[in-house]
């Protein structure tokens, strides 16, 4: 971008997907817009791949908290360790359609989760949650088609422990890496599989070390938009309204982007020689009832497991 004058505000947005992804050209259009109906007082630079830092999620955010770094973009569990609530986002098997998730986290789940991260120097932007699509498992030596063929299978997963919970109820072997590591562990054999979104599967071109995608839609996952509260709260009200309308314009036009993309992979990575195959989720369901949800109950707290259990019924039997 060719600066016109010089900005008042200059920070730096980032995240962990590459450019050619669903996710950098939306963060840039956002951040355009804003630039030029601030008339260039704010000028935020749009860094992918985490801008080549090679830091974990957490060390970012702490970035984010210090002021370092004044936007992010990150999966909803990563930030369980600093707020245990942020991990519902991905509970296995709660949300069964991508407005289940729009409907509560832009309204009073959302709300809940903003009122988490406050204190710890965080603003969670409204309307601010992007999409990434429901999970499946992908791997590079077998189909999965039911629970028990996930036994002793070495699969990545990202920071979280709901991931970690999910996969060790299913009889998996879960292995903590970092996303842009994913493709030489699935290369090299460090990992036998891994469970992910279609757009990041095509984003990261993980159809050249896999073979098998199980449709599990296991659990949804999306990139929350945060920002370092200090410089949040140093912007003038009519500033700040610019910015939270254009992250509703713009993360609604990537939400909708990314849908149809899910969708359209499947035929596109299919004829890169993906084998599809629809996996029975009843036996995964069974071995996530009871004591899983009752555990995660305790985790997330009364408050928000009774604004879930509004919304999507009784999760468990007392």
């Amino acid at each position: 971008m060719t600066l016109s004058v010089s900005p008042r505000w200059h920070g730096y947005q980032y995240h962990y997907q590459p450019e050619k992804s669903h996710v950098h050209p939306f963060l840039v259009d956002l951040w355009q817009s804003v630039y030029e109906q601030t008339d260039g007082q704010v000028y935020i630079e749009v860094c992918a791949n985490n801008g080549g830092l090679k830091k974990s999620h957490l060390e970012v955010v702490d970035q984010v908290i210090e002021g370092n770094i004044h936007f992010y973009a990150l999966m909803g569990s990563i930030l369980g360790p600093i707020s245990p609530a942020m991990n519902v986002q991905s509970l296995p098997f709660i949300f069964k359609t991508n407005d289940d998730v729009y409907r509560a986290m832009d309204g009073e789940i959302g709300d809940y989760l903003r009122s988490q991260l406050l204190p710890k120097g965080l603003y969670l932007f409204p309307y601010g949650l992007m999409e990434n699509g429901f999970r499946h498992i992908v791997c590079s030596d077998k189909p999965i088609y039911s629970a028990s063929d996930l036994k002793d299978v070495s699969i990545r997963i990202p920071e979280g422990q709901v991931f970690e919970d999910t996969f060790k109820a299913l009889g998996a072997n879960p292995i903590p890496l970092f996303v842009l590591e994913l493709y030489d562990a699935l290369k090299t054999g460090k990992v036998n599989a891994q469970e992910n979104p279609l757009a990041i599967l095509d984003s990261l071109k993980l159809h050249e070390v896999t073979k098998y995608v199980s449709k599990t839609s296991h659990m949804w996952s999306g990139f929350n938009l945060i920002g370092n509260l200090p410089f949040w709260q140093s912007l003038p009200a009519n500033i700040q309204v610019i910015i939270q309308d254009n992250i509703k314009i713009h993360v609604g036009r990537q939400r909708a982007y990314t849908i149809a993309l899910n969708a359209k992979l499947e035929e596109d990575l299919a004829m890169k020689g993906m084998l599809f195959n629809e996996a029975d989720t009843q036996t995964f369901r069974d071995c996530l009832t009871g004591s899983f949800y009752q555990s995660w109950k305790e985790q997330l707290g009364n408050p928000l497991w009774t604004l879930l259990e509004h919304r999507f019924g009784k999760l468990v039997n007392e």
